[in-house]
Formats: structure tokens, C-alpha cells, sequence
């Protein structure tokens, strides 16, 4: 294609009559990137999907002019979608679990992009695996090649994503929330590798609720909401001085340094949240000398959590970071005691909880205790069983704090209301909600046993920015009300900063640093945190990024992966 313009005009699309996109235009030329943002729900995903011909069963798509290098789109046939798919347009979706073949090797998946489209001989393909593979940061991408998706954490399968997207350097790539599974130094990397599509002068539709990431790539800025454009223009007019009081509610809902010690929702924002108890509140949990080691895919031992020591306070939040593989993971769940360290121990209100050796404490031990602990995980929809009702998901928990059947209904009304739900959904299924009330729906189930102490495994990083300010005042207003204790472990360094009083960084296994939050944010004393802290993306005006060098390229040495170590049944 010799004109590899994308020009939209007056796009609409409707299923079963109800339209959800509404006389949307923009026009984006070679070497640019547009974004489109907004919260869930504002017609971002469908919007970019109708580009290439996936809307949806039921879909009907209508524009004035919907064309790709002088070509209309609408009157494509499947063949002729087909053909443009991988080669003209690549596409990297959002949710990389689902969206990977889980019974076939990455690697075949990016293999078949190229057959698809009859690229180079066998030999040649291979090499082009490996190469892209490599190409956005994945370790040791051979052996990589031949791991299933879920032998990989959920960085290294959306990196796999963005390789097959990429596989035949098509001109146009839109990727949907390509960064959202990443850590702060990863990220990093694979913006580098958007930055260079648009350097060779192809062109970028980016959707994304980080709108730090988005101020890194975008030329231009669409703020979607229900379906129709508030606001458009070039990205700093858009971030910087916002017309829009929408666009205004999303950049105050980010997370940031002025932000700290108050509110982040719209219809609170700036409201001073509620203080915890100083330093010298009881240690509820204290872990010395964790150690773990894991049989690697390659069936080579590896020291995975090496001497981690810390302590938890009462009312008090330890926000934990790291890259992925860098043993946050095996430390929450040795911390919940869903596994045994193999070196040092952890005490949980004063008594042994879990240790290695002679201090292994048996589970009918900690059973009377398991209630002052709890979790909320990542995804709450896959911690759900999807037949039962919201109602039945929280009455199961009630059933394990020990809780009568016949004070559950009451009690799980007032459950709802903590976690600032109506009572009906007490009848709904997961499906039925939104990801924003999935979420609180994980909240509540956490705290049906009152608990004293919550593991928080990134409780927030699949939510629109608007959605995670909600949840992140509602788990401070829970922690005032409820004197709750937060271990938060979360890759997003602006959120860690928001909620933690102390801060422990961890690399390779090992804590490399632990600080109080304010003085490790402003005075990091390892390199590493300095230069994890640099390459997080700020939004225009903020305090630029620490000058530091870029982090050496990671050691080849494979290190274990930690993405599934919540489903092994102890």
C-alpha cells in the first residue's frame, strides 16, 4: 500500500438496535499515533475492533468513510479481512490469557502469522520467531518458544502478543492496553518498541487507561465516553490543558505525588483520606530470612526468594515491587501460608505461621487463624465460580469464618453496602458486573471474616484509571474504618506510592531496598530503584524522571516464573 493513511469518518456501531458508538472521526497518517482513552464501557475496544473487521457477532458497523491505504473497509469480504489482518493491519489484544491457544507453544502462535501469509521458507520463519521474540524482551527465547501460555507470566504472554502483531511489520498496528500486565522497567522496553514502529513510519492506534503511556506515544488524543468523542486533539493540549471536565476527572484520578494522603475519585477527589496509625502501631506479621527454591522449566533449581525479611503494622500498608520473576509472588504466598519456605519462617499475630525444617508449622495449626488473614487477587473473575451468584461467593466465605446461615443474608447485605454495592447484586452472577464491581465484589468477600491483614496481588491493575480510584479510596476508607493492614504488591509504582506507608523493593529474590515510602520515592539509595523509578512514564508537566542509566539487559541465566504458582493445590 502505497497511501497508508486510516480514515475514519462518522463511524457508528449498534448491536440489537442500541448504539454504542457515535459519529466518531479521525484521520491518522504514517508515522503517528493516535490514542483513544476513556473509562470501560466508552466504546474504545469496539471501536478499534471495527478497523479490522472483528466488531462482533450482531455488530453493525456504518461510516461515512472507513478506508486503510484508499481502501473501504466496509465492503470487505471475510477473505479480504483475512488478507489485511497480520499483514497490513496487526492487532494486539487486550487479555493475552485468552487470546493465546493454551494448548499450543507461543511460538507456534506467532509461527502461524507468517505461514498465514506464506512469509519466507520453514528455516526462515523460525529464525523470524526467535528474532521477534527477542525483539520485545522475552528471556531465553528459545526455550520461551516452546512454553504454553500457561507456563508464562502474564508479562511474558502479552510480550508474545505483541511479537505476533508485529511479525510481518505491518503499517498500521493497533494495540489494545498493551502495557497493562507489565512492570515499570518492561513497560519501558516494549514502548520503546512502539516508539519504533512509528520511527520506521508506520503508524500506531494505541488504547490504553494509562494515560502516563499514553503521553509517551500519542500525537494526537481521543477521549471516548458512552460512545461518543468529548474531547480530541494533539496529545499535550489534550493532558495538559484538558477542556473537558470528563477529561479533567480522568487525569485527577491518577495516581500522584500531590495526590497522596487524599481521595482520588471524581466525586471525592482531593478529600484528605482518613489517617493510619503511626510507626509505632503492633507488628501483626513478621517474616525472617524467607528462602525458596522452584525446578525451573528446565528442570534446573533456582533460588526464587532469598533472606526476605519484613514486618507488617497494624492499619499500616507494605507495598511490595519488583519485575516480574522477582519473587513478590512465592513471598505472598508463603505469607498466607499456602506454602512452606524452605529457609526462616513468618510469625502471624505472635505465634509461628509457616517455616522451614523444625518451624514448619502443620495447616490444623493455622486453621483457627486463617481467618484474621485474606486475599484479594488480580483477576477476581477467574478466583469466581461462575454459576454461583454474588450472593453465594460471599456466603461461601461467611460459611468459612464461621458464620450462622441465618445471619448470612443480613450480613452479606452489609457487606455490599461496606464495599458501596447495592443489595440486588446479591442475585447476579460475575458475568453480569462490571470489572469495577467484580472488584469490590473481591473486596467484600475479603473482609466477610474480618480479617486483620489482606494480601493485595495487584488488586487494581486491570481497571480504567477512573474505576481503580474508586477502589483504591475504598480499600484506605476500609482500612480506617476496619483498622485493616495491606500487604500490596502491585507493578505500578504511582499506585505504590499512593497507598503505602513502607516500601520494599525486590530483585532476583532478594530485597534490595526498604524504605519508608516518601524517602525511598525521593531518595533511593540502590541502583536498581533508581532505575526502576526512571523508567516509570509521567504525564506532561510532571516531575521528570530520576537521570539515571537505562537498566542493564537482564542476565540470560532463566529465571522461574511465578505466574501460576496461585493455582498449584497445596
Amino acid at each position: 500500500m502505497s497511501d497508508k493513511h486510516l480514515i475514519v469518518e462518522g463511524l457508528s456501531i449498534e448491536f440489537g438496535g442500541q448504539t454504542v458508538v457515535h459519529d466518531v472521526s479521525f484521520t491518522l497518517a504514517p508515522g503517528k499515533t493516535l490514542a483513544l482513552v476513556g473509562e470501560s464501557g466508552s466504546g474504545k475496544s469496539v471501536t478499534a475492533r471495527s478497523l479490522i473487521g472483528l466488531a462482533g457477532a450482531g455488530a453493525r458497523v456504518t461510516a461515512r468513510t472507513l478506508s486503510y491505504g484508499g481502501q473501504d473497509l466496509l465492503g470487505l469480504s471475510e477473505r479480504g479481512w483475512r488478507g489485511l489482518r497480520g499483514k497490513g493491519i496487526g492487532f494486539v489484544l487486550q487479555d493475552a490469557l485468552v487470546s493465546l491457544d493454551p494448548l499450543r507453544p507461543v511460538g507456534k502462535e506467532i509461527l502461524e502469522v507468517l505461514e498465514t501469509h506464506h512469509w519466507g521458507d520453514r528455516r526462515s520463519r523460525a529464525e523470524r520467531v526467535i528474532e521477534l521474540l527477542d525483539k520485545v524482551g522475552v528471556p531465553e527465547p528459545e526455550l520461551r518458544a516452546r512454553q504454553r501460555p500457561d507456563q508464562l507470566s502474564g508479562g511474558l504472554r502479552q510480550r508474545a502478543l505483541i511479537a505476533s502483531a508485529l511479525a510481518l511489520s505491518p503499517g498500521l498496528v493497533i494495540a489494545d492496553e498493551p502495557t497493562t500486565a507489565l512492570d515499570a522497567t518492561v513497560q519501558a522496553q516494549i514502548l520503546q518498541v512502539l516508539q519504533e514502529i512509528k520511527a520506521r513510519g508506520d503508524s500506531l492506534l494505541i488504547i490504553s487507561h494509562d494515560l502516563a503511556v499514553v503521553a509517551q506515544l500519542a500525537d494526537e488524543v481521543l477521549v471516548l465516553r458512552h460512545g461518543v468523542v468529548v474531547e480530541q486533539g494533539p496529545m499535550q493540549q489534550v493532558l495538559r490543558t484538558p477542556s473537558h471536565p470528563y477529561t479533567q476527572a480522568l487525569l485527577d484520578a491518577v495516581p500522584a505525588e500531590h495526590a497522596r494522603g487524599t481521595r482520588l475519585s471524581s466525586h471525592n477527589s482531593g478529600q484528605v483520606v482518613p489517617p493510619r496509625p503511626g510507626a509505632d502501631s503492633p507488628v501483626l506479621l513478621k517474616a525472617s530470612g524467607l528462602g525458596k527454591r522452584y525446578i525451573g522449566p528446565d528442570q534446573q533449581s533456582r533460588q526464587v526468594v532469598d533472606g526476605v525479611s519484613f514486618e507488617l503494622q497494624a492499619g499500616r500498608t507494605l507495598g511490595i515491587v519488583g519485575e516480574s520473576g522477582s519473587g513478590k509472588t512465592t513471598v505472598a504466598r508463603i505469607v498466607l501460608g499456602l506454602l512452606e519456605p524452605d529457609a526462616g519462617q513468618v510469625e502471624f499475630l505472635g505465634h509461628a505461621w509457616s517455616g522451614a525444617g523444625a518451624q514448619r508449622v502443620a495447616e490444623k495449626d493455622r486453621r483457627l487463624r486463617r481467618r484474621d488473614i485474606s486475599v484479594i487477587y488480580q483477576d477476581p473473575l477467574s478466583s469466581f465460580d461462575p454459576r454461583w451468584s454474588i450472593g453465594q461467593i460471599l456466603g461461601d466465605a461467611l460459611d468459612v469464618a464461621g458464620v450462622a446461615a441465618s445471619q448470612q443474608p443480613a450480613r452479606i447485605s452489609e457487606l455490599l453496602d461496606q464495599v458501596r454495592l447495592p443489595a440486588e447484586l446479591a442475585t447476579r452472577r460475575p458475568l453480569q458486573l462490571s470489572g469495577g464491581q467484580r472488584q469490590r465484589v473481591a473486596i467484600a468477600r475479603a473482609i466477610a471474616s474480618n480479617p486483620k491483614v489482606i494480601i493485595c496481588d495487584e488488586p487494581v491493575s486491570a481497571l480504567d484509571v477512573s474505576v481503580q480510584a474508586q477502589v483504591l479510596d475504598l480499600l484506605a476508607d476500609l482500612q480506617a474504618s476496619l483498622g485493616l493492614a495491606y500487604l500490596f504488591i502491585s507493578h505500578d509504582l504511582g499506585v505504590i506510592r499512593h497507598v503505602s506507608d513502607q516500601v520494599l523493593v525486590m530483585r532476583h529474590g532478594q530485597v534490595v531496598e526498604s524504605a519508608p515510602v516518601d524517602t525511598l520515592f525521593e531518595h533511593p539509595q540502590h541502583a536498581y530503584t533508581q532505575r526502576l523509578l526512571g523508567a516509570v512514564p509521567r504525564l506532561p508537566g510532571a516531575d521528570t524522571a530520576l537521570l539515571v542509566p537505562p537498566l542493564e539487559a537482564e542476565s540470560t541465566a532463566l529465571r522461574f516464573d511465578e505466574s501460576q504458582l496461585w493455582k498449584i493445590a497445596i
